[in-house]
Order: structure tokens, then C-alpha cells, then sequence
């Protein structure tokens, strides 16, 4: 699929937000941690990445009721939904000076469009050597899914089915979409937060 940006400049894809605030002091302590001075674009990428999906739980898939947002809160608890999750990718990623943007799916939340649908993020990464972007789903791996990072062909974490009336939308964008905040910032138990997704950008 052909990607678009929101802005054409890379350095919007930089920018500290509320929730992707790069220079919290749990975040520049694990970049300090994760990411040696050594380590090419790629490997920066792909360590911080493996990082958020395979040790940043998924809030759900653990049944867990806590809702974190902000970066520092997820990686604090350790745990976030894919909405957070991307927010830690990005802030990370941002620290380095590698642009980061947030990408979205709308998917059924089962296996078919009856069970509704949600919005799903992901993030997408700029790499300048390449001079191009590649798209990243740190969600979180389980039976049936299986992202992984790759600078050739997309992993991401889901398929999307247009027969099914689910969308893979192109944009990148320089900040989480306020839909997607606004759910987390309005529910303070995970477990309802399953059911007031929200369904559109």
C-alpha cells in the first residue's frame, strides 16, 4: 500500500506531545538502557520495537483493568492497550531523532463485522538511509498474530478484509488521533474500555 503524510516535514513527526513526552525521565532512562550509541537506524528501530511488543503487555490479552496513556505510563506499569503502546514506540523512537508517525486500522473486533468495529494504531517510522517509511504494529504477538519488524515486506499484526468493511488507512499521521485519547482518557477500567472503542477516525 501506498503511504501518504499528514505534514512533509519530517520534523513534525518529532514534536513532544502530553503523551509522547520523550524527555520524562522513565523514558530517557530505558532509551539510555535499550539503545547503545553503536547501534545503526535499523537496529534502533527494530530493538525499541521488539522491546514495546514483547515486553509491553497487551492490556487485554493479560485481562488487565488498569487504562494507561501517556508513554512514562506505560512503561511504568508495563502494559498498555495498542492505542498506548504506540504512544511508548513513538516517544522512544522520537528520542532518537527518528521521525514516528500513527497509522490506523479499522477492524471487527471478532471474527466477523457483526461483533462492531474498532480502530487499531500502529506506528510508521521514517528511515533516512532508506529514505522512506516502514510501518511498525508493536500490539503485541499472540496465536494467530504475528507482527514483526522488516524493512522489505509489511508484518503487521493484522490483515485487513474489505469484504469485510474493514480499512487500512494510508495516512501517516503526526499525532495519536484524539478519538483514540479521548477513550483512554474516559475510561478508568480496561475492561469496559473493550466496548466504547472507537469505530471511525
Amino acid at each position: 500500500m501506498k503511504l501518504s503524510c499528514e505534514s512533509r516535514y519530517l520534523k513534525h513527526y518529532l514534536i513532544e506531545l502530553d503523551v509522547v513526552y520523550y524527555n520524562h525521565p522513565l523514558i530517557r532512562m530505558k532509551v539510555s538502557e535499550l539503545l547503545s550509541c553503536s547501534f545503526s537506524e535499523t537496529e534502533i528501530i527494530k530493538v525499541a520495537f521488539e522491546y514495546v511488543r514483547d515486553d509491553i503487555a497487551h492490556s487485554f490479552d493479560i485481562q488487565s483493568s488498569r487504562v494507561t496513556c501517556k508513554a512514562s505510563e506505560v512503561l511504568y506499569f508495563k502494559e498498555g492497550i495498542c492505542y498506548a503502546k504506540a504512544n511508548l514506540l513513538a516517544a522512544i523512537l522520537r528520542s532518537k531523532g527518528i521521525p514516528t508517525g500513527f497509522c490506523y486500522q479499522r477492524l471487527t473486533k471478532g471474527d466477523t463485522p457483526d461483533t462492531g468495529y474498532c480502530i487499531h494504531a500502529l506506528n510508521a517510522a521514517y528511515l533516512k538511509t532508506l529514505q522512506r517509511w516502514i510501518r511498525l504494529d508493536a500490539r503485541g504477538n499472540k496465536e494467530g498474530v504475528n507482527a514483526q519488524f522488516s524493512i522489505d515486506e509489511e508484518k503487521l499484526a493484522f490483515p485487513t478484509r474489505q469484504e469485510y468493511g474493514e480499512i487500512d488507512y494510508p495516512i501517516i499521521y503526526t499525532k495519536p488521533n484524539a478519538n483514540t485519547i479521548t477513550a483512554l482518557r474516559q475510561n478508568s477500567d480496561c475492561r469496559m474500555l473493550h466496548h466504547n472503542l472507537p469505530d471511525k477516525l
